[in-house]
Protein backbone atom coordinates (compact mmCIF):
# COMPACT_ATOMS: atom_id res chain seq x y z
CA UNK A 1 0.00 0.00 0.00
CA UNK A 2 0.97 3.43 -0.37
CA UNK A 3 1.20 4.82 3.13
CA UNK A 4 2.40 8.42 3.49
CA UNK A 5 0.04 9.45 6.61
CA UNK A 6 -1.32 7.54 9.63
CA UNK A 7 -3.51 8.15 12.71
CA UNK A 8 -2.79 6.13 15.50
CA UNK A 9 -5.54 6.50 18.42
CA UNK A 10 -4.12 5.46 21.85
CA UNK A 11 -0.67 6.32 20.47
CA UNK A 12 0.64 7.35 23.74
CA UNK A 13 0.15 4.25 25.28
CA UNK A 14 2.91 1.34 25.36
CA UNK A 15 2.32 -0.32 21.77
CA UNK A 16 1.23 2.89 20.33
CA UNK A 17 3.95 4.39 20.79
CA UNK A 18 6.22 2.00 19.46
CA UNK A 19 4.37 2.17 16.37
CA UNK A 20 4.38 5.52 15.92
CA UNK A 21 8.35 5.85 16.22
CA UNK A 22 8.45 3.37 13.52
CA UNK A 23 6.59 4.25 11.19
CA UNK A 24 7.68 8.08 11.57
CA UNK A 25 11.53 6.43 11.18
CA UNK A 26 10.03 5.05 7.67
CA UNK A 27 8.82 8.50 7.07
CA UNK A 28 5.35 8.16 7.10
CA UNK A 29 3.89 11.33 8.83
CA UNK A 30 1.72 10.05 11.87
CA UNK A 31 -1.21 11.78 14.09
CA UNK A 32 -1.26 10.42 16.96
CA UNK A 33 -4.58 10.59 19.27
CA UNK A 34 -4.66 10.19 22.96
CA UNK A 35 -6.54 11.05 25.81
CA UNK A 36 -4.32 10.00 28.35
CA UNK A 37 -6.03 7.95 30.16
CA UNK A 38 -3.78 5.18 30.50
CA UNK A 39 -1.09 6.64 28.01
CA UNK A 40 1.85 9.01 28.82
CA UNK A 41 3.19 12.11 27.04
CA UNK A 42 6.70 10.76 27.90
CA UNK A 43 6.55 7.42 25.82
CA UNK A 44 6.31 10.23 22.30
CA UNK A 45 8.00 12.45 24.00
CA UNK A 46 11.22 12.26 21.59
CA UNK A 47 8.67 13.07 18.59
CA UNK A 48 7.22 16.25 19.69
CA UNK A 49 9.68 18.24 18.21
CA UNK A 50 9.65 16.13 14.36
CA UNK A 51 7.89 18.04 12.09
CA UNK A 52 6.07 14.93 10.55
CA UNK A 53 4.16 13.98 14.30
CA UNK A 54 1.26 15.29 15.57
CA UNK A 55 -0.11 15.03 19.14
CA UNK A 56 -3.96 15.59 19.60
CA UNK A 57 -5.05 15.00 23.34
CA UNK A 58 -8.40 13.70 22.46
CA UNK A 59 -10.96 11.10 23.46
CA UNK A 60 -11.81 9.03 20.50
CA UNK A 61 -15.32 8.06 22.04
CA UNK A 62 -16.19 11.54 20.67
CA UNK A 63 -16.34 12.35 17.18
CA UNK A 64 -13.49 11.99 15.77
CA UNK A 65 -11.96 14.96 12.64
CA UNK A 66 -8.76 14.99 10.99
CA UNK A 67 -8.01 17.39 8.34
CA UNK A 68 -6.53 15.96 5.34
CA UNK A 69 -5.45 12.71 3.45
CA UNK A 70 -5.29 9.94 5.43
CA UNK A 71 -3.84 6.29 4.07
CA UNK A 72 -4.14 4.24 7.79
CA UNK A 73 -6.13 4.45 10.66
CA UNK A 74 -4.90 2.12 13.33
CA UNK A 75 -7.33 1.89 16.50
CA UNK A 76 -5.11 0.99 19.53
CA UNK A 77 -6.98 2.71 22.28
CA UNK A 78 -8.22 0.88 25.04
CA UNK A 79 -6.93 0.19 28.83
CA UNK A 80 -5.22 -2.82 28.07
CA UNK A 81 -3.95 -4.48 31.36
CA UNK A 82 -6.63 -5.89 33.91
CA UNK A 83 -6.21 -3.07 36.90
CA UNK A 84 -6.58 -0.38 34.47
CA UNK A 85 -9.69 -2.08 32.51
CA UNK A 86 -10.92 -2.91 36.36
CA UNK A 87 -10.20 0.47 37.31
CA UNK A 88 -12.30 2.08 33.93
CA UNK A 89 -14.90 -0.58 32.75
CA UNK A 90 -17.15 1.85 31.45
CA UNK A 91 -14.72 3.88 29.32
CA UNK A 92 -13.09 0.56 28.70
CA UNK A 93 -16.45 -0.57 26.93
CA UNK A 94 -16.78 2.53 24.96
CA UNK A 95 -13.54 3.17 23.80
CA UNK A 96 -14.20 -0.38 22.03
CA UNK A 97 -17.94 0.50 21.10
CA UNK A 98 -17.48 4.08 20.65
CA UNK A 99 -14.36 4.46 19.90
CA UNK A 100 -14.41 1.40 17.32
CA UNK A 101 -17.30 2.74 15.89
CA UNK A 102 -15.54 6.42 15.48
CA UNK A 103 -12.42 5.35 14.25
CA UNK A 104 -14.21 3.23 11.30
CA UNK A 105 -16.08 6.04 10.73
CA UNK A 106 -12.68 8.08 10.20
CA UNK A 107 -11.02 5.51 8.01
CA UNK A 108 -14.38 5.03 5.75
CA UNK A 109 -14.60 9.37 4.99
CA UNK A 110 -10.96 9.12 4.25
CA UNK A 111 -10.77 5.98 2.21
CA UNK A 112 -8.09 4.86 4.56
CA UNK A 113 -7.13 1.06 5.26
CA UNK A 114 -8.35 0.63 9.11
CA UNK A 115 -6.58 -1.72 11.43
CA UNK A 116 -8.36 -2.29 15.11
CA UNK A 117 -6.28 -3.80 17.89
CA UNK A 118 -7.99 -6.88 18.94
CA UNK A 119 -6.38 -9.12 21.34
CA UNK A 120 -5.96 -12.85 22.76
CA UNK A 121 -8.71 -11.98 25.14
CA UNK A 122 -11.57 -13.32 22.80
CA UNK A 123 -10.33 -16.44 23.18
CA UNK A 124 -11.40 -16.17 26.85
CA UNK A 125 -10.28 -19.38 28.71
CA UNK A 126 -9.09 -21.26 25.47
CA UNK A 127 -10.71 -24.96 25.33
CA UNK A 128 -8.69 -25.44 22.09
CA UNK A 129 -4.90 -25.48 22.62
CA UNK A 130 -3.15 -23.34 20.79
CA UNK A 131 -5.73 -20.98 20.09
CA UNK A 132 -6.36 -20.52 15.83
CA UNK A 133 -7.61 -17.54 14.38
CA UNK A 134 -11.09 -20.01 13.73
CA UNK A 135 -11.79 -20.77 17.55
CA UNK A 136 -14.96 -18.76 18.37
CA UNK A 137 -13.34 -18.39 22.51
CA UNK A 138 -14.67 -19.25 25.89
CA UNK A 139 -15.22 -15.88 27.46
CA UNK A 140 -17.70 -15.36 30.39
CA UNK A 141 -19.58 -12.42 29.28
CA UNK A 142 -20.60 -11.36 32.54
CA UNK A 143 -17.74 -11.52 34.44
CA UNK A 144 -15.20 -9.07 35.70
CA UNK A 145 -12.62 -9.24 32.69
CA UNK A 146 -15.89 -8.95 30.26
CA UNK A 147 -15.51 -5.56 30.18
CA UNK A 148 -11.80 -5.63 27.73
CA UNK A 149 -12.67 -9.17 26.19
CA UNK A 150 -16.50 -7.96 25.39
CA UNK A 151 -14.81 -4.89 24.02
CA UNK A 152 -12.53 -6.03 21.79
CA UNK A 153 -14.78 -8.93 20.47
CA UNK A 154 -17.65 -5.97 19.68
CA UNK A 155 -14.90 -4.64 17.79
CA UNK A 156 -13.77 -7.17 15.69
CA UNK A 157 -17.40 -7.22 14.79
CA UNK A 158 -18.39 -3.97 13.98
CA UNK A 159 -14.94 -3.96 11.89
CA UNK A 160 -16.13 -7.17 10.10
CA UNK A 161 -19.83 -4.95 9.73
CA UNK A 162 -18.29 -2.25 8.07
CA UNK A 163 -16.07 -4.33 6.09
CA UNK A 164 -19.13 -6.05 4.72
CA UNK A 165 -21.41 -3.17 4.47
CA UNK A 166 -18.99 -0.66 3.32
CA UNK A 167 -16.64 -2.21 1.80
CA UNK A 168 -13.82 -0.79 3.87
CA UNK A 169 -10.52 -2.50 3.68
CA UNK A 170 -10.05 -3.80 7.26
CA UNK A 171 -7.05 -5.33 9.58
CA UNK A 172 -7.12 -7.41 12.73
CA UNK A 173 -4.46 -8.31 14.95
CA UNK A 174 -4.92 -10.55 17.93
CA UNK A 175 -2.15 -9.42 20.08
CA UNK A 176 -0.79 -11.95 22.82
CA UNK A 177 1.23 -10.40 25.74
CA UNK A 178 3.61 -8.08 24.45
CA UNK A 179 6.64 -5.99 26.94
CA UNK A 180 9.15 -4.18 26.38
CA UNK A 181 10.92 -0.74 27.06
CA UNK A 182 8.17 1.38 28.16
CA UNK A 183 6.11 -1.09 29.63
CA UNK A 184 5.37 0.44 32.95
CA UNK A 185 4.07 -0.71 36.23
CA UNK A 186 0.48 -1.47 35.35
CA UNK A 187 -0.96 -5.18 36.59
CA UNK A 188 0.56 -6.91 33.70
CA UNK A 189 2.44 -9.83 34.68
CA UNK A 190 6.36 -8.61 33.19
CA UNK A 191 6.08 -5.23 34.26
CA UNK A 192 4.92 -6.49 37.82
CA UNK A 193 7.55 -9.28 38.59
CA UNK A 194 10.59 -6.62 36.98
CA UNK A 195 9.84 -3.96 39.38
CA UNK A 196 9.00 -6.22 42.50
CA UNK A 197 12.21 -8.15 41.81
CA UNK A 198 14.68 -4.86 41.20
CA UNK A 199 12.78 -3.30 44.41
CA UNK A 200 13.49 -6.63 46.34
CA UNK A 201 9.87 -7.14 46.99
CA UNK A 202 8.33 -10.89 46.71
CA UNK A 203 7.47 -11.49 43.37
CA UNK A 204 3.19 -12.39 43.38
CA UNK A 205 2.01 -15.18 41.22
CA UNK A 206 -1.66 -15.61 41.18
CA UNK A 207 -2.63 -19.23 41.26
CA UNK A 208 -0.12 -22.10 41.83
CA UNK A 209 2.38 -20.71 38.50
CA UNK A 210 1.19 -23.41 36.49
CA UNK A 211 -0.72 -21.35 34.18
CA UNK A 212 0.87 -20.37 30.71
CA UNK A 213 1.34 -17.42 28.47
CA UNK A 214 3.11 -16.37 25.46
CA UNK A 215 5.22 -13.25 26.04
CA UNK A 216 6.30 -11.12 22.45
CA UNK A 217 8.84 -8.67 22.51
CA UNK A 218 7.88 -5.12 21.21
CA UNK A 219 10.07 -4.62 18.29
CA UNK A 220 8.68 -8.11 17.29
CA UNK A 221 5.10 -7.22 17.28
CA UNK A 222 5.45 -3.63 16.04
CA UNK A 223 6.78 -5.85 12.62
CA UNK A 224 4.03 -8.56 13.08
CA UNK A 225 1.54 -5.21 13.02
CA UNK A 226 2.53 -3.82 10.12
CA UNK A 227 3.47 -6.62 7.88
CA UNK A 228 -0.71 -7.41 8.75
CA UNK A 229 -1.40 -3.96 7.89
CA UNK A 230 0.62 -4.15 4.71
CA UNK A 231 -0.81 -7.23 3.43
CA UNK A 232 -3.69 -8.24 1.71
CA UNK A 233 -5.64 -10.48 4.35
CA UNK A 234 -9.29 -9.24 5.94
CA UNK A 235 -10.07 -10.65 8.73
CA UNK A 236 -8.22 -11.94 12.08
CA UNK A 237 -4.74 -12.68 12.30
CA UNK A 238 -2.96 -13.82 15.48
CA UNK A 239 0.42 -11.69 16.40
CA UNK A 240 2.35 -13.26 19.36
CA UNK A 241 4.71 -15.19 20.44
CA UNK A 242 4.11 -19.24 20.09
CA UNK A 243 6.77 -20.03 22.77
CA UNK A 244 4.67 -20.95 25.92
CA UNK A 245 5.96 -20.38 29.23
CA UNK A 246 4.41 -20.75 33.23
CA UNK A 247 4.17 -17.45 34.80
CA UNK A 248 6.76 -19.31 37.42
CA UNK A 249 9.07 -20.10 35.04
CA UNK A 250 8.86 -16.14 34.31
CA UNK A 251 9.05 -15.10 37.66
CA UNK A 252 12.24 -17.63 38.07
CA UNK A 253 13.83 -15.96 35.07
CA UNK A 254 13.36 -12.51 36.25
CA UNK A 255 14.31 -13.01 39.21
CA UNK A 256 17.70 -14.55 37.93
CA UNK A 257 18.51 -11.86 35.36
CA UNK A 258 17.23 -8.81 37.56
CA UNK A 259 19.87 -11.08 40.78
CA UNK A 260 17.72 -10.47 42.71
CA UNK A 261 17.22 -12.18 46.53
CA UNK A 262 13.16 -11.67 46.05
CA UNK A 263 11.29 -14.43 46.89
CA UNK A 264 7.71 -15.75 45.57
CA UNK A 265 4.66 -15.82 47.21
CA UNK A 266 1.14 -16.70 46.05
CA UNK A 267 -2.44 -15.30 46.06
CA UNK A 268 -5.44 -16.25 44.83
CA UNK A 269 -6.13 -16.69 40.96
CA UNK A 270 -8.40 -13.83 39.96
CA UNK A 271 -11.45 -14.44 38.25
CA UNK A 272 -11.88 -16.09 34.75
CA UNK A 273 -8.09 -15.89 34.32
CA UNK A 274 -6.81 -18.12 31.61
CA UNK A 275 -5.25 -21.52 32.31
CA UNK A 276 -3.07 -21.47 29.01
CA UNK A 277 -1.99 -18.98 26.19
CA UNK A 278 -0.83 -19.51 22.70
CA UNK A 279 -1.01 -18.40 19.82
CA UNK A 280 -0.89 -20.75 16.26
CA UNK A 281 1.22 -18.00 13.88
CA UNK A 282 0.98 -20.40 11.04
CA UNK A 283 -1.23 -17.68 8.89
CA UNK A 284 0.78 -14.60 10.15
CA UNK A 285 3.51 -16.74 8.39
CA UNK A 286 2.33 -17.58 5.44
CA UNK A 287 0.78 -14.18 4.85
CA UNK A 288 3.52 -12.13 5.44
CA UNK A 289 6.46 -14.42 6.79
CA UNK A 290 5.84 -13.13 9.97
CA UNK A 291 7.90 -14.61 13.54
CA UNK A 292 9.47 -12.95 16.14
CA UNK A 293 13.20 -13.14 16.53
CA UNK A 294 13.61 -12.09 19.61
CA UNK A 295 13.84 -14.82 22.68
CA UNK A 296 12.27 -14.28 26.24
CA UNK A 297 15.40 -14.29 28.37
CA UNK A 298 16.92 -11.15 25.31
CA UNK A 299 13.54 -9.31 25.88
CA UNK A 300 13.79 -9.50 29.39
CA UNK A 301 17.40 -8.25 29.80
CA UNK A 302 16.39 -5.56 27.15
CA UNK A 303 13.51 -4.57 29.39
CA UNK A 304 15.48 -4.74 32.54
CA UNK A 305 17.80 -2.55 31.40
CA UNK A 306 15.41 -0.06 30.09
CA UNK A 307 13.84 -0.26 33.82
CA UNK A 308 16.28 0.32 35.73
CA UNK A 309 17.70 3.39 33.18
CA UNK A 310 13.57 4.53 33.86
CA UNK A 311 13.76 4.46 37.78
CA UNK A 312 16.84 4.74 38.39
CA UNK A 313 16.09 7.95 41.07
CA UNK A 314 13.50 7.06 42.31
Amino acid sequence: MDLRRAVISGGAGFLGSHLCARLRARGIEVVCVDNLLTGHIENVEPLLGDPGFTFMHYDVTNYVHIPGAVDAVLHFASPASPVDYLNHPIKTLKVGALGTHNMLGLALAKGARFMVASTSEVYGDPEVHPQTEDYWGHVNPVGPRSVYDEAKRFGEAITMAYHHAHGLDVRIPRIFNVYGPRLRRDGRVVSNFVAQALAGDPLTIYGDGSQTRSFCYVDDEVEGLLGLLECDHVGPVNVGNPNEFTVRELAETVIELTGSSSPVVNEPLPADDPKQRRPDIGLARELFGWEPKVALREGLERTIEWWRREYRDQ
